[in-house]
């Protein structure tokens, strides 16, 4: 049997001198407050065993790695008819990038830079109408959570500064690419990028893309096994914002980002695993975070490749 807490704990050693280092995403002035000593890291394996290290039980704002699961929304509500506002492919620029959206015409490179999750938020919206708390509910669902909540200080934070978002909003709008209101779609936006949750509640929520699809025991399918796998692959190429291909020859996992300072990986058949440190890289991503689960995929030997 894997010994995941030992190697918790060596990882843990390993990437202490790089605890506190890389940059905050002060641009976001209510993240700016976060103290950079922070590291966690869970892993949730199919069997329902839960490993942790470090600060994994305290909450922190997940931000992009939200767009895993309003994705996985969009695709419960429309299935193959998102790709047709979608595209699947890597960016290979920035997430915010409004060249890329204008030479493409409106149609974004894949569902995980921002203007791909508006028009996910907006198909959710079109649907459900309350897009806040249907995404609300659906991570409670996931992670069988109940207080799973929003952190409105960072939405409204978001919400204030995030001008390049208002602007992605309002070009899809003028490219026929949004069928709801712009501030409608922003502020569903900005409240799943603020979702507040723990390393544990995350990699609960995402075991379902290690599980064919379910969750954990009898708690019911949430989506097909080939949707989960098609998730999976775009974690792979696009997860890491333009860093993706460093990623997988790094940690070889499918992984969402997020520039709170997490990041959910998941290993098909065996795990999902979250680590937060809000210490980011040049490209956004977790820097502590991306050394612990390339060390984790070392150590336990466990890859896709």
């Amino acid at each position: 049997m894997m010994n995941y807490k030992g190697i918790l704990e060596a990882i843990y050693h390993e990437v202490k001198p790089l605890v506190g280092k890389g940059q905050i995403a002060d641009y976001i002035p209510e993240l700016a407050h976060i103290s950079p000593r922070k590291f966690g890291m869970a892993v949730q394996t199919i069997e329902g065993e839960l490993f942790t290290i470090g600060d994994a039980a305290e909450k922190f704002s997940i931000q992009s790695i939200s767009k895993v699961f309003t994705l996985t929304m969009a695709m419960q509500l429309e299935g193959d008819r998102l790709w047709t506002r979608i595209g699947r492919e890597p960016s290979g620029t920035a997430f915010n990038s409004l060249v890329q959206l204008e030479y493409e015409n409106g149609i974004p490179r894949n569902p995980f830079i921002n203007a791909g999750a508006l028009v996910v938020a907006d198909i959710i919206l079109s649907h459900l109408g309350d897009a806040r708390q249907s995404v609300l509910e659906f991570m409670r669902q996931l992670c069988g959570e109940a207080e799973i909540d929003f952190d409105h200080a960072v939405a409204h934070s978001e919400r204030e500064t995030g001008f390049r978002n208002a602007a992605l909003a309002y070009f899809l709008k003028s490219f026929g690419n949004l069928n709801n209101d712009p501030t409608a779609v922003l502020d569903a936006y900005v409240h799943h990028c603020s979702l507040s949750m723990s390393c544990i509640e995350v990699a609960r929520a995402g075991i379902y893309l290690a599980n064919k699809g379910k969750l954990l025991g009898n708690d019911g399918r949430i989506v097909r096994a080939n949707q989960a796998k098609y998730i999976n692959s775009l974690l792979l190429t696009c997860g890491t914002y333009d860093a993706v291909g460093d990623f997988a020859y790094r940690v070889g996992l499918p992984g969402k980002s997020g520039v709170g300072g997490g990041i959910l990986a998941v290993m098909p058949k065996k795990f999902s695993v979250c680590v937060w440190s809000p210490g980011l890289n040049a490209s956004g991503n977790s820097l502590a975070g991306t050394k612990a689960l390339e060390l984790f995929t070392t150590l336990t030997g466990m890859s896709i490749f």
